[in-house]
C-alpha cells in the first residue's frame, strides 16, 4: 500500500497562456485538478516543490494528497508536461480519486534477486526485462507503489509471465481478463547468442555520401 505524500498547492485565479507564463517566471507551475463530483479547479505549485517530488518514483504511481490551505484532496498524476530542453515542468494534470471507487494506474516493476539466480550467475545467459511497469486496477487504499518480480529461481530458457506476478491483496491486472494472448512476458532468460547486437548508428559507407552532399551544397 502506498504511503501518504502531501503536496501543498494554491488556487490559481488567472488563466490563459499569458497568466501561465507569468506564473512560470515567478517560479510556480500551473496545474489543474479534475474528476469526481466537483468541478475542475486551476491550481499552482511551487516549481521547486514539484520538481523534487518528480524525481521520485512514487510521484507517478501513488495517491497524492494535494493540500489547499488544509483542504486535502486525493489525486493521481495523469499528465506532466516538461520543457523540451530546460529542466522545467510546464504543466500538470491531476485526477481526483474516491476511496470507494476502483481506479486504474500504472505501477512500476522492481526486479529482485536476479544476480543470485541460476540465470544471473551464468555469463552465457542474458536476462531481459520485457516490461518496466504494469497497469493495475484496485481501490485507492490498495494501490502499491511498485510490484516486486522475484527472479531468484530463473534459469536459462524460462519466461516469467504477467499472470505469475504476486499481487497485493485487492489488486488485479485488467489485461489478464482479455485473453491468453495478453498474458505477455515480463522477463526472459535467453542464451547470450540469441541476443542480437545493436545496429550501429552510422556505417562507414554513409560517410563518403555525407561528404559528397556537403560539397554539393557548398557549390
Amino acid at each position: 500500500m502506498s504511503k501518504n505524500h502531501e503536496i501543498k498547492v494554491e488556487r490559481r485565479e488567472d488563466e490563459g497562456k499569458g497568466a501561465s507564463r507569468r506564473l512560470r517566471h515567478a517560479g510556480k507551475v500551473p496545474a489543474i485538478v479534475y474528476g469526481g463530483e466537483l468541478k475542475p479547479v486551476s491550481i499552482q505549485i511551487e516549481h521547486e516543490t514539484i520538481w523534487l517530488a518528480s524525481q521520485n518514483e512514487w510521484f507517478y504511481s501513488s495517491i497524492l494528497d494535494l493540500s489547499l490551505n488544509g483542504d486535502v484532496q486525493k489525486v493521481l498524476l495523469r499528465d506532466l508536461q516538461r520543457h523540451p530542453y530546460k529542466q522545467l515542468i510546464m504543466h500538470l494534470d491531476f485526477q481526483r480519486v474516491s476511496d470507494n471507487e476502483s481506479l486504474t494506474a500504472s505501477v512500476p516493476l522492481h526486479f529482485v534477486n536476479e544476480e543470485t539466480s541460476p540465470a544471473g550467475k551464468s555469463a552465457e545467459v542474458v536476462v531481459t526485462h520485457e516490461l518496466n511497469e504494469v497497469t493495475v486496477s484496485c481501490l485507492p487504499k490498495d494501490l502499491p507503489e511498485f510490484i516486486s518480480v522475484d527472479l531468484g529461481a530463473l534459469e536459462l530458457g524460462q519466461v516469467v509471465h504477467l499472470s505469475e506476478l504476486k499481487l497485493p491483496a485487492g489488486v488485479e491486472i485488467p489485461q489478464l481478463k482479455l485473453s491468453k494472448e495478453h498474458d505477455v512476458a515480463v522477463a526472459i532468460a535467453k542464451h547470450a547468442r540469441e541476443v542480437e547486437p545493436e545496429t550501429p548508428a552510422a556505417t562507414d559507407e554513409a560517410a563518403p555520401a555525407a561528404e559528397d552532399a556537403s560539397k554539393d551544397e557548398s557549390k
